[in-house]
């Protein structure tokens, strides 16, 4: 007769014996390895040195982090995101956990007789392109950035580009090419493309004209972005590891499956600002659409030249928005070298290069698009304050989709399914419910950047100026930002 109990207690001693030779083998293997001190003077033990440090991160974030303390965007930040995403309220009580003292804190002045409306609206429209074929229009001045299909998964970019149609804002390819994800939401499309040319190239991965055709051949694609550098890694390209170059990645790329698609540094064909131009100009006239360019601010001279070489030309043959990106990281995997110290931040950066078009008078015709670290209405607020016409965000609407800053985006292993092609970890991330989930991410964001601007006394948020924005000093004390960065007056352009 069969016992239970009898083949339970065998059962017990087996895996008890399995599990002491299992040890009695590594205790052998770390004793006489050679590569690793901690393993070879403290024997098996020592391997749980490598699974603390791997789950550290995890814990930190969970349990032993304060709300305002974890980078590259604390508890609050992603709870913010969050909550206006799932519609939740987004009120808090009993006080700011913010700390204001910090030099370099932003500070809104708010007026003493605010709007009368509840809330400011961006209503008014901005047209980008006005010497194109088919310039774009849009009012919204929230908008998700570059993030790549294949760095991103299918169902994201469904989930991405369907929220995009229905907040009214619009969605940027990112370097990776046109997929049919892209266009199945219906949003507004900027297509980008990078050093290599992904989904506009030739056999000899140069730019096709007749590819920028096919894609322009799209009504939904509004714009042409054209990569020079991006925040995660300014002067080094793309990288996307070939676990993540699937057959269809490949396919909408134009590259091999399987192998590690790595991008030249940058542009071989644009060597000058007159090179730039040039390309730009091309892209132009085979779409018949607004083009203009993304980059890293560092050295800025080229900018001067860049505007000089404009005024030399005619005015017609300026970029028609320039997309400047922060220095501070990005969706994008890259060498801690390059994201830990390359570049300006945006804070820097944005300010500097509306003065540039300004003392070029060149502000009108280009209009300028700010990236980088803004997920909260607040650093949106003083982008418009520092004079973008737009910012556009990736990691606020990879929030909104889900993510959890596991900051795994790079191995394929994402636990959110947002930056992974492994079947079962997308089967997590419902298109559906995400794309709702962006929408009213996208549409909390321009509510409370109105209700800043209704606060500072406008009645629209582009009408935020400079004077309506300080900054905390070394001092303890705050300053207006006109005050750092002064109004510029045109100059006459050369002759």
């Amino acid at each position: 007769m069969f016992n239970l109990l009898d083949f339970l207690a065998q059962l017990f001693v087996l895996a008890v014996g399995v599990g002491v030779l299992v040890v009695a083998v590594l205790y052998v293997i770390d004793r006489t390895q050679t590569t690793q001190a901690v393993r070879r003077n403290f024997p098996v033990i020592g391997r749980f040195r490598y699974l603390f440090e791997r789950l550290g991160e995890f814990f930190r974030q969970y349990f032993f982090a304060m709300d305002r303390e974890e980078m590259p965007f604390n508890r609050a930040e992603r709870s913010w995101v969050y909550r206006a995403a799932k519609g939740e309220d987004t009120m808090v009580a009993f006080g700011s956990t913010r700390d204001m003292r910090p030099v370099g804190s932003v500070i809104f002045v708010n007026c003493p007789y605010p709007t009368l409306e509840q809330d400011a609206v961006d209503t008014t429209d901005v047209t980008i392109g006005p010497y194109c074929e088919k310039p774009y229009t849009t009012s919204s001045v929230f908008h998700i950035s570059a993030m790549s299909y294949g760095a991103v998964s299918r169902p994201a970019v469904k989930a991405l580009s369907n929220g995009a149609r229905m907040a009214g804002v619009w969605l940027n390819t990112g370097e990776g090419g046109l997929s049919p994800s892209h266009l199945e939401g219906g949003a507004d499309i900027v297509f980008q493309f990078g050093t290599a040319k992904y989904g506009v190239r030739d056999s000899d991965g140069e730019l096709s004209d007749a590819r920028l055709k096919d894609v322009a051949a799209h009504e939904q694609v509004r714009m042409f972005e054209i990569k020079l550098s991006q925040g995660a890694k300014p002067g080094k390209g793309g990288i996307l590891p070939g676990a993540k170059v699937t057959e269809e990645v490949a396919a909408i790329r134009l590259i091999d499956p399987g192998k590690d698609s790595i991008s030249p540094n940058r542009h071989p064909e644009i060597n000058s600002e007159a090179d730039l131009l040039d390309m730009i100009e091309r892209v132009r006239r085979v779409t018949g659409k607004p083009t203009g360019f993304k980059t890293v601010i560092g050295s800025y001279d080229w900018i001067d030249d860049l505007c000089d070489e404009i005024h030399r030309r005619g005015i017609e043959s300026a970029p028609d928005f320039i997309t400047v990106d922060s220095a501070d990281g990005g969706s994008g995997a890259a060498p801690m070298s390059l994201i830990d110290y390359m570049g300006l931040p945006i804070k820097e950066s944005l300010p500097l290069v509306v003065d540039l078009l300004t003392r070029h008078g060149l502000r009108d015709r280009i209009k300028v698009i700010a990236s980088g670290k803004m997920v909260l209405p607040g650093p949106v607020a003083w982008a418009l304050c520092a004079g973008a016409d737009f910012v556009a965000s990736a990691r606020g609407f990879m929030f909104a989709l889900g993510c959890i800053q596991a900051l795994q985006c790079n191995k394929n292993t994402c636990p959110t399914g947002v930056t992974t092609h492994d079947p079962r970890l997308q089967r997590g991330l419902d298109p559906v419910d995400k794309a709702e989930r962006v929408r009213r991410y996208a549409l909390s964001i321009r509510k409370e950047v109105g209700v800043i601007a209704h606060s500072c006394g406008v009645p629209e948020p582009r009408q935020l100026k400079r004077f309506h924005c300080r900054i905390v000093q070394d001092d303890g004390k705050s300053v207006p930002l006109d005050e750092l960065y002064p109004e510029q007056e045109a100059v006459a352009p050369p002759h």
